[in-house]
């Protein structure tokens, strides 16, 4: 069983690396770690999907070695069948993409189970969750951005917690959620069904650990409302 299928009804903290110090990356995780992370969410952007460029599959590798935690690759990009076999061999434990702009969506979610991975989908704000409508039996998990992807600090968009519950009406999947989640924030989307929390500058601008922690307790307080 994969990350994915194990994550019940347990609310994980898993910080998005796009925030990290890249000069201390291994440092970076093992600190959020001390807070509770289970989870990396590794960022991959290509400067055409979203407007930023970051890392690829290299830094993966590296990260992959120095940390015994799964990473969870997000693919922001615009062609993901050219990536994901550098990722496979990178050793990441999950790859999600974009239904936005990945053009045969059977078959890319199928080569990622294919090479033992965990295969989710990220769903844009806009994009409807009838999407998947037919996609559900080759998935793992569902993200659900609550920004714009491409930069980290944005606001948190309050209409996703909808999302989030509709979401949860038409499948038992996992949901995560990725975008201005904070310890305000996180109690919304727990109430609304999610149990995966991607943070990121809410966990790095201060104290790792502790940020962390408060983000995965402030989730765990509203599983009494979900």
């Amino acid at each position: 069983m994969g990350f994915f299928g194990s994550v019940g009804g347990r609310v994980v903290g898993a910080p998005s690396i796009l925030a990290a110090d890249f000069a201390n990356l291994a440092e970076e995780v093992r600190r959020v770690r001390d807070g509770g992370a289970e989870l990396v969410h590794f960022d991959v952007m290509d400067n055409h999907f979203v407007p930023n460029l970051t890392v690829g599959p290299a830094v993966a590798a590296a990260l992959v070695e120095s940390t015994d935690l799964p990473v969870d690759a997000h693919l922001q990009v615009m062609r993901p069948d050219s990536l994901i076999p550098a990722f496979v061999e990178a050793g990441v434990a999950s790859i999600q993409v974009q239904p936005e702009v990945t053009l045969h969506l059977h078959r890319t979610l199928e080569a990622i189970k294919n090479a033992g991975l965990e295969a989710g989908c990220a769903l844009n704000p806009t994009t409807s969750p009838s999407v998947l409508e037919y996609a559900w039996p080759y998935l793992d998990y569902v993200n659900v951005m609550s920004v714009n992807p491409g930069f980290g600090g944005q606001a948190f968009i309050p209409e996703m917690t909808e999302k989030v519950r509709r979401l949860r009406e038409l499948t038992d999947l996992p949901i995560q959620v990725d975008g201005g989640i904070t310890a305000e924030t996180a109690p919304l989307m727990v109430a609304a069904g999610a149990r995966v929390l991607v943070a990121g500058s809410a966990v790095f601008r201060g104290d790792r650990a502790a940020e962390m922690r408060k983000i995965v307790e402030a989730g765990e307080g509203a599983l009494g409302d979900a």
